[in-house]
């Protein structure tokens, strides 16, 4: 008798997003997927995902899925391929590898990964290939360090209040992140507390998001502006009389001198800077005030500008003001990931790490690959790629010397994807990859407390393979150092992992299908001291050699030494100019996810085409009509897309919601080839929501 499907089974969402929903998914009777829902039974997803996730079986079964290994017949870029066999693919990538290590040393390999749509054993198992052969290393600096810098600074450790409790809280503050469209659980409590307790949600943001649409009061702040915000929110609280000063005696360092410092941070100066109104300013401070047990949900996006970690510092601090942080509901939320102390040995081989050899950051590689020795630190050219769970070829800033270095015919490059992206288009050699419900994995939620079970559910298609049978076999090719994570597969990785960190059994997990980390309440809200050494928040963070989650080997990066003391606002944004008189914002469209999704017809339909946002006002300054199509530049490059006229923009600023792939833009040049790649002080990280531009009429 033949073995009829399940109706449904449990998984979680790959794709880089902290909200890692727990997923039920759903089947047709001949097995194939039908549908995913967000898990009822996950008291974080609460049984909401977002409308992209749920149609994902038009991503599983995309008619345009990579399924063969291929071969460049072509110039690159040129999109020609031939099939190859794995082992003839697998045998090519050794001996273009080991040749390269041969000529120049093994540090001109460059294995090249980022979040993507990978768990835990998936996406880092890079790592162990990485420094089993000594490979070039490569520090993060994508998405995350300006936001964690500047949070870590504040309270000392990666972790906050459990964001369940925002189902608890009186008032919601929804800071830089528009969570409709990124973070979809964020509105699930959000929304919770509203209907059951009343609570007000106030949003800020550089423009009038879905989010904002659903909030009580809207701050529509200039971008690079959010510190200014924050201290004049907090010169009214000791102005009037809302600061929590028991609080502040015991839980914070230099509470007197904060007080002093914010006394000239009026809501008049702050107006000025922000480009609120003064009635505005007043209105949020005195709603703050007035409500002990708001909850800061701290998003990414306002810190993606050269003065993002002093931006979220003075966010969170906030919250060590008025004392939200002793109360259910209460306190300042960014991301759990101190939480998770997890032995990964066995996926990343750390014991096998190499302190001389180079860390390359991932936002610098169009001049890594275009042989700025800087960049190189000093060492040799990178010669051969392997690339898996990115697509820099749209996503990383400085597009125009990103394309040059791919095009290099000295350049091998190995692209491990689901999908022919920009970056696979730049290969020597294309490997189809598997997708999550087709492997074994596991996920940790930086938006929540869970550590999560991705468990196989169906069986890919012939050809696609799992990102850890590629990296085992190029290992296995090119003479790595023995290392047992070489020989297991997902699930013995899962399983001595969540062993060897304490966490119980393998079979303990499928039974349950995750498991919830969330420390108790003293700890959560650092009732027992922060995490710093003299256990206080640090209103005083000592900027460059502070503790952050991320840190560069060597010295600070950017203009570190001149961060401000105190919160305050720091102008090291890239200021708008008489050549650049315009504030772009790259935010991210609700359809896509970095650059998945944008495959997929039903995610492209409704985002229509790439657009730059524009108040009509500035338009008209530049002789631009509603849906004209434009080019946008500046010294890093142009690009074309079409206007569309949008009344609620911070004045000068423009937004690009993204990212489309590069093809949808009419001259091949996608957003990022505006955006810069200069690493943010103190410990980097790149600047996406910060770059002046110039808007033509074309």
């Amino acid at each position: 008798m033949t073995q009829q499907p399940p109706k449904s089974a449990f998984s979680a969402c790959p794709h880089d997003c902290p909200s890692t929903c727990a997923l039920d998914v759903h089947f047709y009777p001949n097995g194939d997927v039908k549908r995913l829902n967000g898990a009822k039974d996950n008291a974080y997803t609460a049984g909401v995902i977002c409308a992209k996730v749920a149609r994902y079986a038009e991503r599983l079964y995309h008619p345009e899925r990579l399924l063969k290994p291929l071969r460049r017949v072509s110039k690159k870029g040129e999109g020609r391929f031939e099939e190859i066999s794995w082992d003839t693919a697998l045998d090519l990538i050794a001996q273009k590898f080991l040749e390269a290590e041969a000529e120049f040393g093994a540090e001109s390999v460059w294995p090249y990964h980022y979040a993507g749509t990978m768990g835990l054993v998936q996406r880092d198992s890079i790592h162990r290939l990485r420094h089993a052969k000594g490979y070039s290393r490569q520090f993060d600096s994508f998405c995350t360090n300006m936001a964690w810098t500047g949070y870590v600074a504040g309270t000392g450790k990666l972790a906050g209040p459990d964001p369940r409790e925002m189902a608890v809280s009186d008032q919601i503050v929804i800071w830089g992140t528009n969570a409709v469209a990124t973070q979809v659980n964020v509105m699930t409590h959000a929304i919770a507390a509203r209907k059951a307790r009343g609570a007000k949600i106030i949003v800020i943001d550089v423009y009038k998001t879905e989010t904002m649409k659903q909030a009580d009061v809207g701050l529509i702040l200039k971008p690079g502006t959010d510190a200014a915000l924050a201290c004049a929110i907090m010169h009214v609280l000791f102005r009037d009389g809302f600061a929590d000063w028991d609080y502040l005696s015991k839980y914070t360092d230099f509470p007197k001198e904060l007080e002093s410092h914010l006394q000239t941070r009026t809501p008049e100066w702050a107006a000025a800077i922000t480009g609120l109104e003064v009635a505005q300013i007043e209105e949020v401070s005195r709603m703050i005030g007035e409500v002990k047990k708001t909850f800061f949900r701290l998003g990414y996006g306002f810190t993606r500008a050269r003065n993002g970690a002093v931006a979220m510092h003075a966010a969170a601090s906030i919250a060590a003001v008025t004392g939200a942080w002793q109360v259910e509901g209460g306190g300042a939320f960014h991301n759990n990931g101190a939480i998770y102390q997890l032995n990964k040995e066995m996926i990343e081989a750390n014991s096998l790490i190499d302190p001389s050899v180079r860390t390359l950051d991932q936002s610098l590689i169009g001049r890594i690959l275009t042989g700025d020795q800087d960049a190189l630190l000093g060492g040799p050219p990178v010669k051969a790629m392997l690339i898996q769970n990115t697509n820099p070829m749209s996503v990383a800033p400085e597009q125009e010397l990103v394309r040059k270095g791919f095009e290099r015919e000295d350049l091998f490059t190995v692209v491990h994807e689901q999908f022919m992206t920009e970056t696979a288009e730049m290969a020597d050699i294309v490997l189809p990859a598997t997708q999550f419900l087709e492997h074994d994995d596991i996920y940790k939620g930086g938006g929540h407390q869970y550590l999560l079970l991705g468990p196989k559910v169906v069986e890919p298609p012939e050809g696609p393979k799992e990102n850890l049978f590629v990296l085992n076999k190029i290992a296995a090719r090119v003479d790595s150092k023995s290392h047992a994570g070489f020989e297991k597969s997902a699930r013995d990785h899962i399983a001595w992992m969540l062993e060897s960190s304490g966490y119980g059994t393998l079979q303990n997990l499928e039974a349950n299908k995750w498991i919830d980390l969330q420390p108790d309440f003293a700890e959560a809200h650092y009732l027992n001291g922060f995490g710093h050494a003299d256990q206080k928040f640090h209103f005083k963070p000592d900027w460059g050699r502070s503790a952050a989650p991320n840190k560069p080997a060597g010295d600070p990066f950017g203009p570190w030494q001149q961060m401000p003391e105190f919160p305050d606002q720091w102008d090291a944004i890239e200021a708008a100019n008489e050549k650049c008189p315009l504030r772009l914002v790259t935010a991210p469209a609700r359809s896509f996810l970095n650059s998945s999704f944008n495959e997929t017809d039903g995610s492209r339909k409704k985002e229509v085409r790439p657009e730059v946002w524009l108040r009509p006002q500035d338009a008209e300054t530049f002789g631009i009509a509603d849906g004209a199509k434009v080019k946008m530049g500046n010294a890093r490059g142009a690009v074309t897309l079409h206007a569309r006229f949008v009344e609620t923009v911070a004045p000068g600023t423009v937004i690009s919601e993204g990212i489309w792939p590069n093809e949808a833009f009419e001259d091949g040049r996608g957003i990022n080839t505006l955006t810069g790649a200069d690493p943010v002080a103190p410990y980097g990280g790149a600047a996406y929501h910060d770059t002046a531009v110039w808007v033509r009429a074309v």
